[in-house]
C-alpha cells in the first residue's frame, strides 16, 4: 500500500484536536501535600482529619512548605514562626517560661505545638531538618487538639518514607560567624511494598556578632514504610535531636518614660559555663487499614522523652553603690537564671473514617479516641558563683555584685568567666502530670454543589496531679474535670475557584496547664484559693470563643491562593495573678480575667506569574482587657501583642538556572508584661516596657550548576538592623534578633 494511503487510513475520521496535556515534573523530596509545580503552596493539610483541600477549608490555616522554609534560611521553629503575621514571641529561659514562647493572635501557645497531629509537651528547641511543612491553625482549635489552643496551634508535619521513588540529597552549608550546616536526606525503595528514609543533621554557628555565644545541633530522623497487604500500611518513625547552645540573653531596657528604650552597645556577657540544651527522643508508629473505599481506620502511638536544661546570665542597668570607688556611675549588673526538665509522654490516637450516604447526602465522618499521659519533672541547678567585683546599693560595704562594665562604660577584663560558676543538677521541685481521655466526632458534608458544612465536637476528661515543693514544704494539687468544645464551619462556593466561609469555634484550658511554672498563677501555673483553706484548684476552665468570616480564591489553575479573614477571639474566666494587698499574692485569682482580640488577616501563597512565586501575609489586630481583678488593667492591650505584623517572601526564576528573591518581616511596637494580662504600665497609665517595632530584610539567590547540583546564597538581616523580638515584664530581658549574616549552601542530588 502506498505511504499516502497508509497515512490516510491512520488519520482519525474527525478533525477534532486533542486537549493540551500539561506535564508537571516531580521534584525530588516532593511534599505529598503540596500543589504540583508550586513549591511554596500546600494543597492539603498533613492532618488527614481536614477532609477538604486547604482552599476549601472553613478555617484560616497558614502552611509553610519545606521549599519556602529552606529559601528563607531559617532553621529553628522559633525564628520560622517569628516571621509569620499574627504571631509574636515571648521570653523564655526564666523570663516567664522555660522554653520558646509562641503567641498566636494574642494568646499563649507555647504548649500548643504538635508533631503529625499529636501534642508535643516538651518545651524543647525545635529544628526543621526533618520537617515537610509547618501548619499554623489560627483561632481556637480544641475540637482537633484538645485543651489549650486558645489562639491556635502549630503542627509540624515530618518527612516520612515513601515507595514512590528513591533519592538522596546532601546539603553542605558554610558562612559567616563560623556557620556550618550538613544535612542528608535519603529515601530508598527496597521493593514495591517497603521503603526507608533517613535524615541527618549537624549544625554549628556563633550567634551573629555575639560570639562566643553559639548554637549547635545534631539530629537524626528515621522512617520506615511497609504495606504488608493491599489494605494495610505501617509507618515507624524515630526522631532524635541534641541541641546545645551557649545562649545570648540579649539586651535590656534603660531610661524612663517617655524615653525608655533598648540599651546601646551591650557587651556579650554570657558566661563560659552557660548552656541551653535539649535532648529529644521520639518514637511513633502509624497504622492505617482500609476496610473498603468508604471505611478506614488509623492509629498513631507515640512514646517521647526530652531532657531540657539551662543556666543563663541576665543583665540589667545598674549603679555603683555609695561605698564603691565608682559611686554613682552607671554599670551593667549580671544575674543567674536556671532550670531543668525531664519530659516523658505517651499518646495513642485512633480515628475511624466513615463515608456514608444519609438522606441523599454523603457524610464524611471521623470518630476519634485518644489517650495521653504527659509527665514533666522540673527542677533547678545548684549553682555557686564567686568573684564579685563591685558594690551596688547603699548599705553594702564589700563587693556584692558582678558588674560587666567599669565607670567609663568599658567592658571589664575576663567578662565571660567573671562569675566563676560551678554547676550541678539539683532536686526536682515540680512534678506535673496530666492524664487525658478524649472522644471526638467530626462530619464534613456537601449540602449542595456550592454549600459545604463542617461540624466537630470533642470531650476531654483529664486527671491533673501536680506536686510542688517550696521552701521544703511539699504540696499536692490534684483534681479532675471534663471539657466540651466544638467547631462549626460553613462554606459557600460562589464560583469554581472562590468561596466565602464562616466558622465558630471554642477552646478550653485547664488550671495549671503549663508544665513548667508550678504554682505561679497568672503564668499558666496552678491557681488555688488558699484564703478559704482549699488546696484543690477548684476553678472553672478558661474558655475561648471565636467567630471568623473569610474568603479564599484559588486562582491561576489552583496555583495561587488568596485569602482574607475577619475574626474575633474572646477569652473569659482567665486565671490571673492577684494584685498587691489582696491577700492572694502567692496563690493568684480564679477566673477573674477576660480579654478580646479583633483583627483582619490577608494572605497570598503560590505562583503570581510563571516566573514569580511568593508567600505574603499581613495581620491588623486590636486587643483589649475587658475584665480584670485589677481595675486599672481594663481597657489596656494584652502583653507581648503587636497590633500589626506582616511577612513577604518572593522568588523570581530569572532563567532556567538562576533564581533570586528576598523576604521582609515587620512587627509593630509591643509592650512586655505578664501572659494573658495587660501590658505593664506606670502610675500614669503609660505602657512601661516598650519593645520597638522593626522591619528586617533577607535576600537569597540560587544557581543550578547542573542537573544534580545547585548552590544557594542567603544573606540575613541585610541592613544589619538592631531589633528585639521579645521582652520580659520588667524590661531586664530583651531578646535581640540576629545581626547580619551570610551563608552558602551546596545541594547535591544523587
Amino acid at each position: 500500500m502506498p505511504m499516502a494511503a497508509i497515512a490516510q487510513e491512520q488519520k482519525p475520521a474527525d478533525e477534532s484536536k486533542l486537549e493540551t496535556v500539561n506535564v508537571v515534573s516531580t521534584a525530588l523530596e516532593a511534599n505529598p501535600n503540596a500543589e504540583p509545580g508550586v513549591p511554596y503552596k500546600a494543597k492539603y493539610s498533613g492532618d488527614e482529619r481536614h477532609k477538604r483541600a486547604l482552599a476549601d477549608t472553613a478555617q484560616n490555616i497558614q502552611v509553610l512548605t519545606k521549599a519556602q522554609i529552606e529559601d528563607s534560611g531559617y532553621t529553628d521553629l522559633r525564628e520560622i514562626l517569628d516571621a509569620q503575621p499574627g504571631i509574636t514571641l515571648g521570653t523564655g529561659e526564666n523570663g516567664n517560661a522555660f522554653g520558646d514562647r509562641y503567641i498566636i493572635r494574642g494568646q499563649e501557645a507555647r504548649s500548643d505545638v504538635f508533631v503529625d497531629g499529636l501534642r508535643d509537651p516538651g518545651m524543647t528547641i525545635r529544628e526543621s531538618f526533618a520537617t515537610e511543612q509547618v501548619e499554623i491553625s489560627k483561632g481556637p482549635n480544641s475540637s482537633f487538639a484538645g485543651r489549650g489552643t486558645s489562639g491556635g496551634a502549630v503542627n509540624s508535619v515530618t518527612k516520612q518514607a515513601t515507595t514512590d521513588y528513591s533519592y538522596t540529597r546532601l546539603s553542605t552549608g558554610f558562612g559567616t560567624d563560623k556557620h556550618t550546616r550538613l544535612t542528608l536526606d535519603t529515601n530508598q525503595v527496597v521493593n514495591e511494598d517497603l521503603a526507608v528514609r533517613a535524615n541527618l543533621l549537624y549544625g554549628y554557628e556563633e550567634v551573629p556578632d555575639r560570639a562566643p555565644t553559639d548554637r549547635e545541633r545534631k539530629g537524626l530522623a528515621l522512617s520506615g514504610f511497609w504495606t504488608p497487604t493491599d489494605d494495610l500500611d505501617i509507618t515507624l518513625d524515630y526522631y532524635g535531636l541534641d541541641a546545645d547552645d551557649n545562649p545570648d540573653m540579649g539586651g535590656f531596657l534603660v531610661g524612663a518614660l517617655p524615653n525608655r528604650k533598648p540599651a546601646k552597645n551591650v557587651p556579650v556577657y554570657a558566661q563560659k559555663q552557660d548552656f541551653l540544651s535539649s535532648d529529644v527522643d521520639i518514637f511513633t508508629a502509624r497504622l492505617r487499614y482500609q476496610f473498603d473505599q468508604d471505611t478506614r481506620i488509623t492509629n498513631l502511638t507515640r512514646f517521647g522523652q526530652a531532657d531540657n536544661g539551662y543556666v543563663t546570665t541576665g543583665a540589667r542597668s545598674g549603679t555603683f553603690g555609695r561605698n564603691d570607688p565608682n559611686a554613682g556611675a552607671s554599670t551593667i549588673t549580671l544575674s543567674t537564671h536556671n532550670g531543668w526538665q525531664e519530659v516523658d509522654y505517651f499518646v495513642n490516637q485512633t480515628n475511624l473514617h466513615l463515608d456514608r450516604v444519609i438522606g441523599g447526602l454523603k457524610h464524611e465522618f471521623i470518630f476519634g479516641l485518644e489517650y495521653s499521659k504527659h509527665s514533666v519533672l522540673n527542677g533547678v541547678y545548684n549553682i555557686t558563683n564567686s568573684g564579685q567585683n563591685c558594690i551596688t546599693g547603699n548599705t553594702a560595704t564589700s563587693n556584692n555584685a558582678w558588674c560587666a562594665t567599669d565607670a567609663s562604660g568599658a567592658e571589664v577584663n575576663g567578662l565571660n568567666t567573671l562569675m566563676n560558676r560551678r554547676i550541678s543538677k539539683g532536686d526536682w521541685d515540680i512534678d506535673w502530670n496530666v492524664k487525658t481521655v478524649s472522644l471526638s466526632a467530626m462530619d464534613t458534608v456537601d449540602l449542595t454543589d456550592k454549600w459545604t458544612a463542617f461540624a466537630g465536637l470533642r470531650w476531654d476528661r483529664y486527671d491533673y496531679d501536680t506536686t510542688a515543693i517550696s521552701r521544703g514544704v511539699s504540696t499536692d494539687y490534684a483534681y479532675s474535670d471534663s471539657l466540651w468544645n466544638g467547631h462549626l464551619g460553613l462554606t459557600y462556593k460562589f464560583r469554581p475557584d472562590a468561596n466565602i466561609y464562616i466558622s465558630y469555634a471554642t477552646a478550653s484550658d485547664i488550671n495549671g496547664g503549663e508544665s513548667d511554672v508550678g504554682s505561679s498563677c497568672g503564668y499558666g501555673g496552678i491557681c488555688v484559693d488558699n484564703a478559704n483553706g482549699v488546696e484543690i484548684a477548684d476553678s472553672k476552665p478558661e474558655k475561648t470563643q471565636s467567630i471568623e468570616l473569610g474568603t479564599k480564591w484559588n486562582l491561576m489553575g489552583e496555583k495561587l491562593l488568596l485569602s482574607a479573614a475577619l475574626f474575633q477571639i474572646t477569652k473569659s474566666d482567665v486565671m490571673e495573678s492577684a494584685p498587691s494587698g489582696s491577700g492572694y499574692e502567692s496563690t493568684g485569682a480564679l477566673n477573674t480575667g477576660k480579654n478580646r482580640v479583633r483583627g483582619l488577616e490577608l494572605a497570598l501563597t503560590g505562583m503570581i506569574t510563571p516566573k514569580l512565586t511568593g508567600q505574603a501575609g499581613v495581620a491588623f489586630m486590636k486587643s483589649k482587657i475587658l475584665e480584670s481583678n485589677v481595675a486599672a488593667n481594663e481597657g489596656k492591650v494584652l502583653s507581648n501583642f503587636a497590633d500589626n505584623t506582616a511577612f513577604l517572601q518572593l522568588k523570581y526564576q530569572a532563567t532556567d538556572k538562576f533564581s533570586f528573591g528576598g523576604a521582609a518581616k515587620y512587627e509593630g511596637k509591643k509592650y512586655a508584661g505578664q501572659p494573658d494580662s495587660a501590658a505593664g504600665f506606670d502610675d500614669q497609665g503609660r505602657y512601661s516596657q516598650p519593645i520597638p517595632s522593626y522591619t528586617v530584610l533577607d535576600l537569597f539567590a540560587t544557581y543550578r550548576i547542573n542537573k544534580n547540583m545547585d548552590v544557594r546564597l542567603n544573606v540575613g538581616n541585610v541592613t544589619d538592623k538592631d531589633y528585639y523580638v521579645a521582652g520580659y515584664r520588667s524590661g531586664s530581658f530583651l531578646y535581640k534578633g540576629d545581626a547580619r549574616n551570610a551563608r552558602v549552601t551546596l545541594n547535591y542530588d544523587f
